[in-house]
C-alpha cells in the first residue's frame, strides 16, 4: 500500500499548512502533491520581499524541519505552481528543489516507485489580471468576462509570440509524447472542462448578451485525459466546484480525477493509494 496525500489552493493560509504538517508527521505519507496557488494572496502580486520570505523563511525552514523530524519517512514531494502564484517566485522554487525539499515538475517528468507523476500549471484564460500561469486553451479564445493572456500583467518576461499563440493544448501533446500512460500521475492547477470539477456559479449570467458557460475548465486537458488515458490526474484552481457539483472527484473514461479546491477555511486534504484509487477519501480539516 502507498500512501499519498494531496493538497492544492493553500494561498498561504498557516493554519493550513499547519494542520498540513500535523498529519503529515502523524501518518507519514509516502509521497506529497502540492497543486499549485501555495503563495499568499492580499498583497499585489510584486512584493517580492513577502513572498520570498514565505518560500524560504517560512514554507521551507518548516519542510526541512519535517524532514530532520521525519528522517527516511520524509515524502516525495510533487509542486507546481498555479495562476496565483507570480512566476518570479519560481527561482526560489527551483532553489528549494535543488536542497532535495521537493521536486518541481511544471513540464517534467519525475519517477516515484513503478509511475512516472508529470506536472503542469498553466490554466486556460481568466478574469483576473496576473498571466504568469495562463495560456490560450486550443485557440486564440477567451470567454467574454476573461481577460486575453496577451493582456493583463505578467511578473515575468515572455514573448508577444507565446503571448499570442501559445496553448495548453500543444504543451500537452509535447509533454505526453508517444509514451504509455498507464502508470502515469499528472499534477495539474487547471481542471478537465465539463466535469465535476469545473463548475462555477455563473448560471444565468450573461456579458453582452453572450450567456457565460458554468464550466470553465481546459477542453485541452479534457481532450487529452480521454485520448490518453492517464491512471490519475490531479486538479484544483476551481475553489466552488465540490460544493456546487457535489463532488470533489469524477471519471474520464479509465481515468480517475481528483479535485482538492475548497471555499471554505479549512485544509482539504485527499488521501489516495494509485494502485486502489476507488477507496480514495477526500476530509476537511
Amino acid at each position: 500500500m502507498t500512501t499519498c496525500f494531496f493538497v492544492s489552493d493553500l494561498h498561504g493560509h498557516l493554519d493550513r499548512y499547519q494542520m498540513l504538517f500535523q498529519t503529515m508527521r502523524a501518518e507519514q505519507p509516502e509521497a506529497l502533491f502540492l497543486g499549485g496557488d501555495f503563495l499568499p494572496l492580499g498583497l499585489p502580486a510584486f512584493t517580492r520581499i513577502f513572498h520570498q520570505d514565505f518560500i524560504n523563511e517560512y514554507l521551507v525552514k518548516q519542510l526541512i524541519e519535517l524532514r530532520r523530524i521525519l528522517r527516511d519517512a520524509f515524502p516525495k514531494i510533487f509542486i507546481i505552481m498555479g495562476n496565483d502564484d507570480p512566476r518570479f517566485e519560481e527561482a526560489g522554487v527551483w532553489e528549494a528543489a535543488t536542497q532535495g525539499v521537493w521536486e518541481y515538475i511544471h513540464n517534467r517528468k519525475i519517477g516515484f516507485k513503478d509511475f512516472n507523476v508529470y506536472g503542469y500549471g498553466y490554466v486556460p484564460p481568466t478574469p483576473f489580471r496576473l498571466k504568469d500561469w495562463e495560456r490560450y486553451d486550443v485557440s486564440r479564445y477567451a470567454d467574454p468576462d476573461c481577460v486575453s493572456p496577451e493582456e493583463g500583467v505578467r511578473s515575468f518576461p515572455v514573448s508577444d509570440q507565446e503571448k499570442r499563440y501559445a496553448t495548453i493544448q500543444s504543451d500537452l501533446a509535447r509533454i505526453g509524447g508517444e509514451e504509455n500512460l498507464d502508470r502515469a500521475i499528472f499534477l495539474f492547477h487547471a481542471p478537465p472542462y465539463d466535469t465535476k470539477l469545473d463548475l462555477v456559479a455563473r448560471e444565468s449570467k450573461m456579458v453582452d448578451h453572450v450567456p457565460l458557460d458554468q464550466h470553465v475548465g481546459s477542453i485541452a486537458i479534457r481532450r487529452f485525459i480521454e485520448n490518453r488515458q492517464p491512471l490519475l490526474t490531479l486538479h484544483g484552481h476551481i475553489h466552488e466546484s465540490a460544493r456546487l457539483s457535489s463532488s470533489w472527484r469524477d471519471l474520464i473514461g479509465r481515468t480517475h480525477c481528483f479535485s482538492a479546491a475548497h471555499d471554505g477555511p479549512e485544509l482539504t486534504l485527499i488521501r489516495f493509494d494509485p494502485e486502489s484509487l476507488e477507496a480514495a477519501t477526500r476530509q476537511l480539516i
